[in-house]
């Protein structure tokens, strides 16, 4: 049986047994599936069950929880007073929706107890009122601080910097500390929203960050705002200061030393985390051995140890515009497990035979270490594959084995196309600053041979790992990318039969490789980009878990992250668990060690990285729009990237996006027709759709809120459409608006920028591992 089906013969058992309470083997006695993988599956579906709160874990066990208790999810607010409720994790269409009477004041990201008014039905979501307020998001807020003597008994007031909570005001209690006017702050919150004073909050100063005006305070805000750890504790600074500089003799006893091996690292040219090494060479019978080496973070981060827990706690390395925010301690990050040339460092390796077809037909994962030969660069690299020539002398000795790895890396992209993976190119942006922290410029990042051969040793070393474990039926820590769900592929396939070019399979079994030749049928069409927006947002995101479901987006049946230690702790966690079967066997003993504790990882470690992707993008929106302050009224050529129910997400070649709001298509009124992606002048018949070029002109900017505005230049020139948007009540019981309101994208209700915008981005953010792309994942 599969998982769904597992889950349900489980949830209909604990609801027919609603009084009692089973462990997760007794479970498994009762349906006869004994064995560690039926074991694995019943705990599995049943920890489902408990995230979808269709029951209660207590002590171990399992009990059916009584719906009237409520659903436990996170309020997303609307700024017009309403918002959404998202309880469950596996099926985000299942949002309740809360009328501005119901919520109970709560804030965006409170964690809120609801229950159901009115369920779903007739194509339209539930709603619901909120009960309590289980968790406040915002504890504490960064803003500037501003004196203000109009409310007595407070000595100023903060402007929230976080634009989710733009419409409150938090006014300052004088038992904190007392800041001057202008300066960044960190205040807890002490008191919030009440129905006499719904929009303020109340607090105390307990730290001064600096001025507003200062270089660099602009990401500052956002790092705090989003609580991303940026200060390591002194605690963890002295455990760090304890490592030495250099591999003393005795740390490499017992290791296989490949010092001989002439491995080379190559990154981008201002990397200072180097944590891979890779060589390759033909062997006789025509395979090729390809070694993947790894920094081992895991002899200097040791567990239950301060910096473990600081590491555990960011998560990931935060990269941004200026700077990065780093897992460790940079005596580690860029000293000791960087891999720099020509130095000993303690290594994970990963050695493979790799045959003509990409396949793996012998590997060995061991402890190892090495020496890097030489230090290259993406650039470099490329240079001497493209035209043959040297950037620096010594990649003259280096280029047989380069053009070796090159081979090699054809031979494992066509191994990965023939099964099905999906190759999104996107491009990335990089923003340049200056020396006070300014964005003057915005270059695109390429990714040419060399960027794509690493990632592909990176992909296969990643699947070898977790095929190795995942075949020895051991607690083991996965990269996962789940199968879309078949509700989201019917609406993508009914999408792409509108526009003539059908998806091919069936919904509730869709292949990897359906959305491949899909891809491939349209990538030089005009719709080929509109297209491939929206099966992105047709699929779900990628994340960690111990539950080895494979990697839908590369069409791996395993997947793990081995190859980052250095800036992501899951990789951390993998070395260990390499370490930890090696040294103890892979018996019911040594598997009980980790067996409870691996899918909390796999949670924590997903929030934080999505914490610092959203860091990222905020700070990558911030000064996107710094960037184009200066440029209002200047025209651009664009394209959409997204239309919606309140106007057209249009993106720039420089990859800045901006909103033409639906108030401000004033030549027609226009309406939005859901399958086919697209808005729709009523009496013109003008279409304006996801991959169509237009000429925007810059309306306004607003850095603080990072927003671009648009307006089209002639959109008279708009090309026409035969389609009709049929005309019918909308779910909340009113005809479409009139032009300039606009809806939001969920049930009708007004909205605009704010919770529409949400939903865009986090179905279309970057670097978010639905593909193999991204400097997060890439490695």
């Amino acid at each position: 049986m599969d998982q769904k089906q597992l889950q349900a013969q489980l949830a209909g058992f604990l609801k027919a047994n609603a009084t009692q309470s089973f462990s997760a083997l007794n479970l498994a006695d009762g349906l006869r599936m004994n064995d560690a993988a039926g074991y694995k599956a019943v705990e599995n579906g049943l920890n489902a069950l408990v995230r979808t709160q269709q029951a209660d874990l207590t002590d171990g066990n399992y009990q059916f929880r009584d719906e009237k208790d409520g659903l436990v999810g996170v309020f997303h607010a609307n700024d017009k007073g309403f918002g959404f409720v998202s309880w469950n994790p596996e099926d985000k269409e299942s949002d309740i929706y809360i009328g501005p009477a119901d919520t109970k004041l709560a804030m965006n990201n409170d964690k809120v107890r609801v229950i159901i008014t009115t369920p779903a039905g007739n194509g339209r979501g539930a709603s619901g009122r909120v009960l309590d307020i289980e968790e406040h998001a915002y504890q504490q807020v960064v803003g500037v601080f501003n004196v203000n003597g109009e409310n007595p008994g407070y000595i100023g007031e903060v402007t929230i910097t976080d634009k989710k909570a733009a419409g409150y005001k938090l006014l300052v209690k004088g038992d904190g500390l007392k800041p001057t006017d202008g300066t960044v702050v960190v205040a807890d919150v002490t008191d919030y929203p009440t129905a006499e004073k719904p929009k303020i909050l109340t607090g105390l100063v307990r730290e001064i960050v600096g001025y507003k005006d200062e270089p660099g305070m602009d990401i500052l805000q956002i790092v705090y705002a989003n609580k991303v750890p940026s200060e390591f504790p002194q605690a963890v600074l002295d455990e760090a200061a304890q490592i030495p500089a250099e591999v003393p003799a005795a740390d490499m006893a017992d290791r296989i030393d490949l010092r001989d091996q002439t491995l080379v690292t190559i990154d981008g040219a201002d990397t200072k985390d180097i944590d891979d090494a890779v060589v390759a060479w033909k062997l006789d019978n025509g395979n090729y051995h390809l070694g993947v080496h790894i920094a081992d973070v895991s002899h200097y981060v040791q567990e239950g140890t301060a910096l473990d827990e600081e590491a555990y706690n960011r998560g990931t390395s935060v990269y941004l515009t200026d700077r990065v925010i780093p897992m460790l301690p940079r005596n580690i990050s860029n000293g000791i497990a960087s891999l720099n040339p020509g130095v000993d460092r303690l290594a994970m390796s990963a050695e493979m035979e790799i045959d003509k077809n990409g396949h793996v037909v012998s590997h060995n994962i061991h402890t190892s270490v090495i020496r890097s030969h030489a230090r290259l660069t993406y650039d470099g690299v490329n240079q001497l594959l493209d035209d043959g020539t040297f950037v620096e002398p010594f990649y003259e000795e280096l280029a047989p084995m380069l053009q070796v790895m090159s081979e090699l890396h054809e031979v494992l992209v066509d191994m990965r196309q023939k099964r099905g993976a999906i190759e999104f190119d996107a491009p990335e942006a990089k923003i340049i600053v200056d020396e006070t922290g300014k964005a003057v410029d915005i270059e695109l990042r390429e990714r040419a041979t060399a960027e794509r051969m690493i990632e592909s040793f990176m992909l296969i070393a990643n699947e070898t790992v977790a095929e190795h474990f995942d075949k020895l039926k051991v607690p083991f820590l996965y990269r996962i990318h789940e199968t879309p769900d078949s509700e989201r592929v019917t609406k993508f396939a009914e999408f792409t039969i509108a526009i003539g070019h059908p998806l091919k399979g069936d919904p509730n079994n869709m292949k990897p490789s359906a959305f491949q030749a899909l891809i491939r049928s349209v990538e030089d069409l005009p719709e080929g980009q509109m297209i491939s927006t929206m099966m992105l947002r047709a699929m779900k995101q990628a994340k960690y878990s111990d539950d080895p479901v494979g990697h839908f987006g590369i069409g791996a049946e395993y997947y793990t992250h081995f190859t980052s230690p250095i800036r992501r702790y899951p990789d951390l966690t993998v070395h260990r668990l390499i370490k930890w079967y090696e040294k103890n066997g892979t018996g019911d003993e040594a598997q009980a060690k980790y067996r409870d504790v691996l899918a909390q990882i796999g949670q924590d470690t997903s929030t934080r990285e999505r914490r610092a992707i959203d860091t990222e993008r905020d700070v990558d929106a911030l000064k996107k729009a710094e960037f184009m302050e200066d440029k209002v009224g200047m025209e651009f050529d664009g394209v959409v990237n997204s239309a919606l129910k309140f106007g057209l997400f249009i993106s720039l070649d420089n990859t800045v996006e901006g909103l033409v709001h639906i108030s401000n298509l004033t030549d027609d009124y226009y309406e939005y027709d859901e399958s086919h992606a697209a808005l729709i002048g009523r009496s013109s018949h003008r279409i304006f759709q996801i991959g169509q070029p237009v000429r925007i002109k810059v309306l306004r900017v607003n850095k603080v809120e990072r927003t671009v505005d648009f307006i089209l230049v002639n959109p008279e020139n708009g090309p026409t459409t035969d389609i009709r948007v049929a005309r019918k009540e909308n779910d909340r019981g009113s005809f479409g608006r009139q032009r300039g309101r606009g809806r939001d994208d969920k049930n009708g209700q007004n909205g605009g920028r704010n919770r529409g915008e949400k939903r865009y981005n986090d179905r279309n953010g970057k670097r978010n591992d639905r593909t193999p792309q991204g400097r997060r994942n890439s490695k």
